[in-house]
């Protein structure tokens, strides 16, 4: 990795942002011979959220040569989740599940995480520049970028195809007006992490809790173990709900950890490791994912909602998928992004969509609760909260709102 610049840079494709789409999908050029550039604002490592992975991340991870690394970082184990509403609960175990493929991944402090997959991108030759801001772009079949780095040197990149994966930096749909109305309600996050002091007889380390505040069901917890003592624990409700002040942030998020039963047993008042922070409005959208010489990957795309951890699946898989997609462009192929990555690419993110649409209706957390489940449907569902989103052989994916729907009329006539 460098933050060395001429006054002219080419390349194969240029990559906006070193997050986890940026990093893996630089890795799977590299490993067919693209000269790849990753441009990222920031110095790793850096906060971020989005701390539990679900299963299906792995397959992508060791797809672009960086499983060894993470599975020896070690990181908090992940086999799960569990739900919790008022006395109810429901646990779910990602390794009985209907699809195939892993039923287990971890829960990562992301800035240990992500810095680890760009360094495995680097040594796999990709040249990662950090500090370095992209100012302007020129689409088309020989796009370009401006760009300046921390000393204000500018400088261009030429490249045959660039690749956004800045995140909720979002720089192509913010310098091309690309963006368009998510339709998801304006959601907000406050969170923190704390030492938690947790004994293994009190709660289960390998699985995120998700836990729904006893009086209002659209608003919900996080509670993530993390390596080391420490756990990720927030509260996401409309931002109107959460629209505090940065002085009230720490006793808000405390008041509404005590409101909640389980995270008031389990955390109540364990010391906060760092302030509490806020982020809001991230649901995000656009009309399409591709257009005359780049892509958009991961959150630069869409953003609907962290309640399901599908965010860095969403990531990866866009990676997954566009670098697919790039390689036979590159080699002289005719492609077509919008069959080959913009509808299988939103198949998956219509699925979560699906489900998180009824979570906050309360229908979703009426099925996980139902006392009589079948165990097939249970595996069904399981498979779409393991990442599997994209698994058209589960009914569940492949007419996921009409199945759900036609679920939750069963359990209601309980």
């Amino acid at each position: 990795m460098n933050s060395d610049s001429s006054s002219q840079t080419v390349v194969d494709v240029a990559i906006i942002g070193a997050g986890p789409a940026g990093a893996v999908a630089a890795a799977l050029l590299r490993r067919v011979g693209r000269s790849v550039l990753v441009l990222e604002r920031q110095h790793f490592p850096r906060f971020s959220i989005g701390e539990s992975l679900l299963p299906q991340s792995m397959a992508y991870l060791e797809e672009a040569g960086m499983l060894r690394a993470v599975v020896e970082a070690g990181f908090q184990h992940k086999n799960g989740a569990y739900f919790v509403y008022r006395d109810q609960s429901s646990s779910f175990d990602f390794r009985d599940k209907h699809s195939s493929g892993w039923g287990t991944t971890y829960q990562v402090e992301r800035a240990l995480f992500d810095d680890l997959l760009i360094r495995c991108a680097a040594e796999q030759g990709a040249d990662v520049r950090f500090g370095h801001t992209v100012r302007a772009v020129q689409t088309g079949d020989t796009p370009s970028l401006d760009v300046v780095d921390e000393v204000g040197h500018a400088y261009r990149v030429d490249a045959r195809f660039v690749l956004d994966a800045s995140g909720f930096g979002r720089v192509l749909p913010r310098l091309l007006n690309l963006e368009t109305p998510t339709g998801m309600p304006t959601r907000a996050a406050i969170f923190t992490h704390v030492r938690d002091g947790l004994t293994l007889d009190a709660v289960d380390r390998n699985k995120i809790c998700i836990a729904t505040h006893p009086e209002r069901r659209d608003v919900w917890f996080w509670m993530i173990p993390l390596a080391g003592g420490r756990s990720s624990v927030g509260c996401v409700a409309e931002a109107s709900f959460l629209d505090v002040s940065e002085p009230q942030r720490e006793a808000t998020l405390r008041a509404l950890i005590r409101q909640e039963p389980t995270l008031r047993r389990l955390i109540g008042d364990a010391p906060f490791l760092m302030p509490v922070r806020q982020i809001g409005g991230y649901a995000a959208n656009v009309e399409r994912l591709h257009g005359p010489g780049y892509a958009l990957l991961g959150n630069a795309g869409e953003f609907l909602d962290p309640v399901f951890s599908s965010g860095v699946t969403i990531a990866l898989r866009s990676a997954h998928l566009a670098a697919r997609t790039l390689n036979r462009q590159l080699d002289g192929a005719s492609v077509d992004w919008s069959a080959d990555y913009d509808v299988p690419l939103r198949k998956g993110i219509d699925t979560f969509r699906a489900f998180v649409e009824r979570w906050y209706t309360g229908e979703f957390q009426d099925i996980i609760y139902y006392p009589d489940q079948v165990p097939s449907i249970r595996r069904m569902i399981c498979a779409v909260l393991a990442g599997y989103a994209w698994d058209e052989s589960n009914p569940y994916v492949a007419d996921a709102a009409r199945r759900l729907d036609t679920l939750h009329e069963v359990c209601k006539q309980r």
